[in-house]
């Protein structure tokens, strides 16, 4: 049962040549009998849980199996600044396995499985398998890409511009993980989130998502935003797209 946190005890339900993330077309196959004997089991989390903390020293790094996470830092009168948001097959927590202490914190948008490594581990990964080290170097320059589009989306998009570009992001990233399942992408991402990563006010991204609405790009109900045309909303962003075919998944 999950305590108090919302995080259950790790256990074991899936070995990694049987998990349900392998066969989608967007990920490549890994060196299997290593990355089984390096993960110690999924961990369920519940939905608003803190998955890992600033300023701690994680003993575990983690990749999504199932479910959304944000990863934000805080100023000291509580302003939160969202830095990117993460979905299944992504990793997690690399920084504070590398660097030793955590400097943003993760927190769980939905109900989670995560599958955990331990972080004591990573120096045998570099020394005997050279080809998961690029791997992990291939993940770690993916995500500076997405902060290098973050923050040109600050810097120098106008507020509709920033919010089509984020959502056209996200919902990219999701479709290409099969989290469509054929149908609208839904985010479940509410607006206090999306003014918090945009550096917007709530209320001017309220009326920023509801330009977005009249123009019937999304819809936005239940505390999340359906996409409806995606390429409009790419078009609007002058954001080309994702330029990548396929992607690690450790």
């Amino acid at each position: 049962m999950p305590g108090q946190n919302g995080r259950s005890s790790p256990s074991r339900r899936y070995s990694c040549g049987n998990c349900p993330l392998r066969p989608l077309p967007a990920f490549e196959k890994q060196e299997l009998v290593f990355v089984d004997a390096f993960k110690k089991g999924e961990l369920a989390v519940d939905k608003g849980a803190t998955v890992l903390v600033e300023g701690s020293h994680s003993a575990h790094l983690y990749t999504v199996q199932s479910g959304w996470t944000f990863r934000y830092k805080l100023l000291s009168d509580g302003r939160r600044q969202i830095l990117n948001y993460s979905m299944p097959g992504d990793l997690i927590g690399l920084q504070g396995s590398l660097m030793g202490e955590m400097q943003h914190s993760v927190e769980a948008l939905s109900p989670m499985l995560l599958c955990v490594f331990e972080r004591e581990a990573l120096p045998d990964l570099y020394r005997s398998h050279p080809g998961l080290a690029y791997d992990i170097t291939w993940i770690a320059s993916r995500e500076e890409r997405m902060l290098d589009e973050n923050l040109l989306s600050i810097g120098r998009r106008t507020a509709l511009e920033r919010a089509a570009c984020l959502i056209a992001f996200i919902s990219s990233r999701a479709k290409a993980v099969g989290l469509n399942g054929g149908t609208p992408v839904r985010i479940p991402i509410p607006q206090q989130h999306i003014a918090d990563t945009l550096g917007l006010s709530l209320v001017h991204t309220n009326k920023t998502i509801r330009k977005l609405m009249n123009r019937k790009l999304i819809f936005w109900r239940g505390g999340g935003c359906e996409v409806v045309d995606n390429e409009r909303l790419k078009e609007l962003a002058r954001w080309e797209g994702l330029s990548e075919d396929r992607r690690p998944l450790i």
